[in-house]
C-alpha cells in the first residue's frame, strides 16, 4: 500500500473542510478525486505532500515511498505561468529534492531530465522561455519536472485546467500511459467527471455531506452513488452494501 488515511480532519483558513476521511491507494492505482469547490480536495492533496497539517487521524506511506520522492503538478497562477526561466532550468528543478546535501544537480539528475524531456517529446523546447510556450507545452514542462522526482506516484491538481479540447485530451492520454505503461501511481483531482470514470480505476467523490470512495465500476453501479453524483442523494440515504463501497453521511 502506497498511502493509507485513516480519519483524518483538515482545515483550511481554520474551517474544518475534510472530516473523518479514510482511503487507501495502492501501488498501480489512478485515483481520481472529485467534488464541488470548497469541498477539501486541494487542502487533501497538499496534506498528502506533507504541506498542510492534518487536525485529526494519520497519513501513512508504504512500500517505501518518502514524501520527497512524490512528484506533483500544482495549479498554475498567472505568475507562475509567466516565470522568466528556460525549459531545461524548470525540468531539471523537478530534483531539487532529491539533491540532499548536494549544492549541484549530478550528471545522474541531468540524465533523468533528458529522458523525462525525451518521454514527453519536448525535448525541442529545451532552450526556449518556460513564458512563451503555449497553456498545452507549459503542462508538458511541468508533468516532466514532476516525474524528475518520481518513480512511484504523480500527484496532479487539475492538470487539464485551461486547455484547449485537443491538447486536454493528449494530456489524458499520457497520464494514462504513463500509469498503465510505466507503473506510476497517479492521484489525480478532476472536475471531468466523464474522464474520471473512463480512464481511473478508483474514485474519491468529496461532498460537504456525503464522501464515497471505491472502485470505478461500483461507482458507476451503486444507485446511492449515481444519485449522489448528480447531485440528487437525499438526507439520511443510507449506503448500499455492495462490495467495496464506502460512501457515507
Amino acid at each position: 500500500m502506497l498511502i493509507e488515511c485513516n480519519n483524518i480532519c483538515l482545515a483550511y483558513e481554520n474551517n474544518i473542510v475534510v472530516k473523518d476521511l479514510s482511503f487507501s491507494v495502492n501501488k498501480g492505482d489512478y485515483l481520481c478525486i472529485i467534488g464541488e469547490n470548497g469541498s477539501g480536495k486541494t487542502t487533501l492533496m497538499k496534506a498528502l505532500l506533507g504541506l498542510k497539517k492534518v487536525e485529526k487521524g494519520n497519513i501513512s506511506l508504504g512500500e517505501g515511498l518518502k514524501q520527497n520522492e512524490i512528484g506533483y503538478l500544482p495549479q498554475q497562477t498567472g505568475i507562475q505561468k509567466d516565470f522568466p526561466a528556460s525549459v531545461w532550468e524548470v525540468v531539471l528543478s523537478g530534483r531539487i529534492n532529491r539533491l540532499g546535501l548536494k549544492p549541484f544537480f549530478t550528471s545522474k539528475d541531468k540524465k533523468i531530465a533528458e529522458e523525462k524531456m525525451a518521454l514527453l517529446s519536448i525535448e525541442n523546447l529545451k532552450n526556449k522561455c518556460y513564458r512563451e510556450l503555449s497553456g498545452g507545452q507549459q503542462q508538458r514542462v511541468l508533468l516532466a519536472r514532476a516525474l524528475c522526482a518520481t518513480q512511484k506516484l504523480l500527484l496532479l491538481d487539475e492538470p487539464v485546467a485551461g486547455l484547449d479540447l485537443l491538447v486536454t485530451e493528449e494530456m489524458y492520454h499520457i497520464i494514462y500511459d504513463l500509469n498503465k505503461q510505466k507503473g506510476i501511481t497517479v492521484i489525480m483531482i478532476t472536475h471531468d467527471v466523464d474522464r474520471a470514470v473512463r480512464d481511473a480505476t478508483h474514485i474519491l467523490h468529496m461532498h460537504k455531506d456525503k464522501v464515497f470512495f471505491g472502485d470505478k465500476a461500483h461507482y458507476l453501479e451503486c444507485d446511492t452513488c449515481r444519485q449522489f453524483t448528480e447531485n440528487e442523494a437525499e438526507s439520511g440515504h443510507g449506503c448500499c452494501k455492495k462490495g467495496g463501497c464506502h460512501c457515507h453521511e
